[in-house]
């Protein structure tokens, strides 16, 4: 749905407009993606005290996002028409993501970013979101305050996870019994069934929260090449599903298979079918010559994370889950889910 967001922004002292808030234009795309390029790299710089060579590890978050929810993402113009800042939302059904923010940095801490996330805030009201969450840096009130300034509360941990991949294990496993079950790429079904496959997706996800909905992940995933979706199966039932990007303009950092997301459906929570997925992963990382695979997951759903440690995922970065809506916590600990709201 559409929100009327096209609105001046105000400076500090509330005096006549200086910055407007509107829409991403299509022309926007490469400013868009240089302003959260610069803002990250300076956030990083100042933390570790040296310029990474690369922001996100070459993960790119902008232009598909873009694609898939257009309404939803916004940026900060100065009068002579300079982008100085962005925001992406998205939806998933009835939960919203925000994020990434970004400002530039000789434009912080002048509320800019605060008015970003209320146009955020405006698209979620519009497409009657119940949830809206986002994943942040726990150690920096810059990062942590003004979510809290709009009902966002810290939640708990989630940790981003990288296991290397060894060539030997990978054989080992894939001779390893395996339960009974098979794995199907979305690519690969027939235009006229992946509809079909969407819906039982959908069933996947409602049954772990409430009109969780991630088709136009698998769409995008599959229509730009992002990555690709891998369905298990237990006879002509899905029973769980992960989208995984690849490198290139994706949210997989270089040499890494990144998950997006993966849920095994609650009626077949069982670890060995969580453990199938992630080694069909693993053999594709393998298969095309990645380095490691690279999973995110939220530590409430506790057996996953346990699952990703038992398999050799080593922790690479720890973020904190931010929620604002009326179901806070409606999580199952045992429900088998890798997400991280980035």
């Amino acid at each position: 749905m559409r929100a009327t967001v096209d609105r001046p922004g105000l400076d500090t002292q509330g005096r006549s407009p200086l910055i407007k808030i509107r829409r991403v234009r299509k022309g926007d795309l490469s400013k868009v993606r240089d302003v959260v390029e610069q803002a990250f790299l300076d956030f990083y710089e100042r933390q570790m005290g040296t310029r990474p060579r690369q922001v996100f590890g070459g993960a790119q978050y902008v232009h598909h996002r873009w694609l898939m929810e257009p309404w939803g993402c916004f940026v900060a113009e100065e009068g002579d028409g300079k982008i100085v800042g962005a925001a992406v939302a998205v939806m998933w059904g009835t939960l919203g993501l925000v994020g990434p923010i970004a400002v530039l940095p000789n434009y912080q801490n002048q509320d800019i970013g605060q008015q970003l996330l209320a146009a955020c805030q405006g698209f979620f009201d519009e497409n009657k979101a119940v949830m809206q969450g986002l994943a942040t840096y726990p150690y920096s009130p810059r990062h942590l305050v003004p979510y809290q300034k709009f009902g966002y509360r810290p939640r708990g941990l989630v940790v981003i996870t990288a296991k290397p991949l060894d060539r030997r294990e990978i054989v080992q496993a894939t001779r390893a019994a395996r339960p009974a079950v098979s794995v199907r790429r979305y690519s690969t079904l027939e235009e006229a069934r992946k509809k079909a496959a969407i819906v039982k997706l959908h069933r996947i996800t409602n049954g772990i929260f409430r009109g969780l909905d991630l088709g136009k992940e698998v769409e995008i995933a599959d229509g730009l090449a992002l990555g690709d979706t891998l369905i298990l199966e237990k006879g002509r039932e899905a029973i769980g599903f992960a989208i995984y990007h690849t490198p290139g303009v994706s949210e997989a950092p270089q040499g890494s298979l990144y998950v997006k997301f993966l849920a095994i459906d609650p009626r077949h929570r069982k670890p060995e079918h969580l453990h199938a997925l992630l080694g069909a992963l693993e053999d594709l990382a393998h298969e095309a010559g990645l380095l490691r695979v690279v999973a995110g997951v939220y530590t409430y759903y506790w057996t996953a994370y346990q699952a990703l440690l038992e398999r050799g995922y080593q922790m690479d970065l720890i973020m904190v889950r931010m929620k604002r809506g009326k179901q806070i916590d409606d999580e199952d600990p045992n429900d088998l889910v890798l997400d991280d709201w980035r």
